[in-house]
C-alpha cells in the first residue's frame, strides 16, 4: 500500500488506528480454545467487528511462531482473509527483524513478497546492524519499512538513551542516519506512545514520516497527548492497540467488545481530526 492509499484509507475512516492481533489460546474465548481453527476464527471475528474503525492490522510474528506450524497457517489463513476484504487495511508484520544483507532478503522475500504466503504491507525492523541490514526490506514497491526508534519498554533506557554526538541522543541518531535508508514513501518509525513527551524531538528530525505507536490502552500511553505532538497534515500516525480491544472480553460477546472499544478510540481519534483534516 503506498503513502497516499494509506493517507485516503485514514481520512476516509476518519482514525488511524491499529488492532493488534497478538493472539494468546490462553486468553481466547473457552470454545475456541481447542478448535483446530481456533486462532484464525477469533483473528476473523475482530477483524469483521473493527474492520469500520481501524486502518490496519498488527499481528505479532511471536504469538503465531510460539504455536508450531499450525500457528503459522493460521497467520497465513489471517492474511489471506484481509486480502480478500473489500475494506482495505494495511497490514504489519511485527516480527522485528534484522540481520546480514543475504539474510534480511529472506526475511523481506518472506514476510513482504507479493507472491509469498503473507504479502504484509510492512515489516518492523531493528536498526542495530545498520545500513545493509535495513535495505533489502526496501525493494518492494509499495512495501514499508517500520524501524524501531524509541520504544515503550522499560529497557528503552538501558540503550536508546545514552548520549552520541554531544547532546544527542542514541535514538535521534537512529533517526538521522536513516533517513539515507529510505525516505517517507517507505520507511516509518516506531515510538511507543508512553514516551508521547518525547514526539516533538522526533517530529523536528522525521517531520514527515508516519509513526507506528504502540502502547495506547493496556500500557497506558495517551492517546491525547501522542495526538498533541505527533499529528501532520497528513496524519502521520498508526496508533496501535492490542490486548485493550481484542481481550476486551473473553466470553462469546468478545467480537462485539472489541468492536466497541475500536469505535471509542476511532471516535477520540476523529475528534483530533479537526485540528488536521
Amino acid at each position: 500500500m503506498k503513502r497516499e492509499e494509506l493517507i485516503d484509507l485514514i481520512r476516509s475512516r476518519r482514525s488511524f488506528l491499529c488492532v493488534g492481533l497478538d493472539v494468546d489460546k490462553n486468553k481466547m474465548p473457552e470454545h475456541l480454545r481447542n478448535d483446530a481453527d481456533g486462532v484464525f476464527k477469533f483473528n476473523k471475528a475482530i477483524i469483521d467487528a473493527t474492520i469500520d474503525y481501524a486502518v490496519a492490522y498488527k499481528p505479532n510474528l511471536a504469538f503465531y511462531e510460539a504455536m508450531g506450524i499450525e500457528g503459522l497457517v493460521q497467520l497465513k489463513k489471517t492474511m489471506e482473509y484481509l486480502h480478500s476484504l473489500d475494506k482495505k487495511a494495511f497490514t504489519i508484520a511485527d516480527a522485528k527483524r534484522g540481520d546480514i544483507g543475504n539474510t534480511s532478503q529472506q526475511y523481506a522475500k518472506a514476510f513482504l513478497d507479493p507472491a509469498g504466503d503473507y504479502n504484509f504491507d510492512s515489516l518492523t525492523i531493528a536498526p542495530y546492524m545498520g545500513a545493509d541490514s535495513v535495505q533489502p526490506f526496501t525493494v518492494y514497491d509499495g512495501k514499508w519499512v517500520i524501524l524501531l526508534a524509541l520504544t515503550s519498554n522499560k529497557g528503552a533506557f538501558d540503550f536508546q538513551f545514552l548520549p552520541v554526538d554531544g547532546e544527542r541522543k542514541l535514538f535521534e541518531k537512529v533517526l538521522e542516519t536513516s533517513r539515507q535508508w529510505g525516505n517517507p514513501e517507505n520507511m516509518m518509525y516506531v515510538v511507543g506512545a508512553t514516551k508521547a513527551d518525547m514526539l516533538t524531538q522526533v517530529r523536528a528530525i522525521v517531520p514527515d514520516s508516519f509513526l507506528l505507536v504502540p502502547g495506547v490502552g493496556a500500557q497506558g500511553g495517551s492517546l491525547e497527548e501522542v495526538c498533541k505532538y505527533g499529528l501532520t497534515r497528513d496524519c502521520g500516525l498508526l496508533v496501535n492497540s492490542s490486548r485493550g480491544i481484542i481481550y476486551a472480553s473473553t466470553g462469546v460477546d468478545f467480537a462485539e467488545r472489541a468492536g466497541e472499544e475500536a469505535r471509542k478510540l476511532q471516535q477520540q481519534m476523529d475528534a483530533a481530526f479537526s485540528s488536521v483534516f
